[in-house]
């Protein structure tokens, strides 16, 4: 093989690649191949995207008790989980056409105001940003119910992330099925979710006792209340601004 220079560290290479950074003498030209191979080793091979899905979906619980404690290597992480769930999410949501209206009847009272653009902000356009949001809304109410239970607010937040992807993905499904039969099946799937959330707190904590998923039911009630309490006092006081 002819002797080149590594275009990224100047060592000599006289292999296929360089001996001092491991970069390939002669790059793979970018075509619709190298794209759809860097696509799906992103989200299926290096990442673990099926192995997280498939763990979550089974035993979320201790799933995200065996991330924490166990193994950080074969899933996905967190934050990376929640926001590449979300952006499937949205393209979903965008070539479906799917609104917030199809999550809940907007009153003509709240139409237009800045409170429902921030509910459709949240819903629609941002979902990955209010998963978070949501997220830490809610991982406070579970630190309060199970403050007996050793783990930090963080690594509940963790598990949040997990779940919120999961959910997403839910969204995602059915927003294609709706999309093909027209049928309005987004506010069905909101129950679902809630019950895969209930399911996913109440198992990471003790998954025998009835107690774990009341009081998982309750710091979701709690969390997504104090938010929605937080975003109506911000959007009043926009609009009173505004007027």
């Amino acid at each position: 093989m002819q002797t080149t220079t590594c275009k990224n560290c100047k060592c000599t290479i006289n292999k296929n690649f360089c001996p001092n950074c491991g970069q390939p003498a002669t790059l793979r030209r970018i075509d619709k191949h190298y794209l759809i191979h860097e696509i799906s080793e992103f989200l299926f091979a290096n990442k673990g995207m099926i192995y997280t899905i498939k763990k979550m979906l089974i035993n979320p619980g201790r799933s995200t008790r065996e991330f924490i404690a166990e193994d950080r290597f074969r899933f996905v992480k967190p934050i990376t989980f929640l926001f590449i769930t979300s952006l499937v999410y949205s393209l979903v949501n965008y070539l479906f056409h799917i609104t917030a209206e199809d999550f809940y009847q907007q009153s003509d009272v709240l139409e237009g105001s800045t409170i429902t653009l921030i509910f459709d902000w949240m819903l629609i356009k941002y979902p990955g940003y209010s998963s978070i949001i949501t997220g830490l809304f809610m991982a406070f109410w579970v630190k309060i119910f199970f403050r007996k239970s050793g783990y930090n607010f963080f690594e509940i937040f963790i598990l949040l992330c997990f779940v919120s992807g999961i959910q997403s993905l839910f969204f995602s499904g059915v927003a294609i099925v709706q999309g093909i039969t027209h049928w309005n099946l987004m506010q069905i799937t909101i129950y679902i979710s809630i019950i895969y959330l209930v399911w996913s707190i109440g198992q990471f904590f003790d998954v025998k006792k009835a107690a774990s998923y009341i009081k998982a039911f309750f710091s979701y009630v709690l969390g997504v209340l104090a938010l929605s309490i937080v975003i109506t006092i911000v959007g009043t006081l926009i609009d009173e601004i505004i007027k």
